[in-house]
């Protein structure tokens, strides 16, 4: 693990700030009729305009500033003009913002218009996984801690959770190790110390946990077809508690 000097942290607060921001505009922007291809051309722009780098865009070949998943795509749905979408839906919004060669990276899941009851409690519940992992991410204390809570939570609540895909340490690279699992037990890991910086990002599925990769190599949707929700942060951990950049 990396542990960031004063003036890294600066620029990550200021790349986790670009980011939040550029979610608020995502957020914004949702309703019926708009395609994931407008969403990702408005916040291309506005985090050019902030004197960053949309950190997706070209990252090991990927076409798009956002990631952009509607209903039972888990993740990194690429923005197309043919994907519209309509009232009813949901749309996980992943996007990343390099700011002076340091990286924010956060998702939420959004409502598109008026939804289900059941869509509705997922992404509460998967929001609320975040917040049940990090009341345990402290320094001196195992990192499996935080992701065996998040998996309780989502498991109590009668949700699976994504086996495949997890956070990740982050900094000047977007993906730094350590991974950062949203299971197992409380004693894996590594132990957590003062001034590391992870991306921390619940991955919720309605049904089973199972899923699949599509065939352009990118989108990943549930084996099942039910829904899945995305919540992610950028954090520091410090003596204190956790830092969150992204909220």
């Amino acid at each position: 693990m990396i542990v960031r000097t004063p003036d890294e942290l600066r620029l990550m607060r200021k790349a986790g700030e670009i980011t939040k921001n550029a979610l608020n505009l995502a957020k914004s922007l949702i309703k019926p009729n708009i395609s994931t291809l407008e969403l990702d051309k408005k916040i291309k722009e506005y985090i050019i305009s902030c004197g960053a780098t949309p950190s997706f865009l070209n990252y090991e070949g990927y076409p798009g500033s956002i990631c952009a998943s509607p209903n039972d795509m888990v993740v990194h749905g690429i923005p197309s003009d043919k994907v519209i979408l309509k009232e009813g839906d949901i749309i996980s919004i992943d996007v990343g913002a390099i700011y002076q060669g340091y990286n924010g990276d956060a998702a939420r899941t959004y409502p598109v218009g008026k939804i289900s009851e059941e869509k509705a409690r997922l992404i509460k519940v998967t929001e609320e996984c975040f917040f049940e992992g990090i009341k345990h991410l402290k320094v001196g204390a195992k990192l499996g801690e935080l992701s065996n809570a998040i998996q309780t939570h989502a498991e109590n609540n009668g949700y699976s959770v994504v086996r495949e895909l997890v956070g990740h340490g982050i900094g000047r690279k977007m993906h730094e190790w350590p991974n950062v699992p949203n299971y197992g037990k409380k004693s894996d890991g590594p132990t957590m110390v003062e001034g590391i910086c992870l991306a921390i990002e619940p991955m919720i599925n309605m049904g089973k946990k199972g899923i699949y990769l599509l065939d352009d190599g990118w989108g990943v949707i549930t084996q099942d077809g039910k829904p899945s929700a995305h919540y992610e942060n950028t954090v520091i951990l410090t003596l204190t508690g956790v830092e969150i950049l992204t909220l």
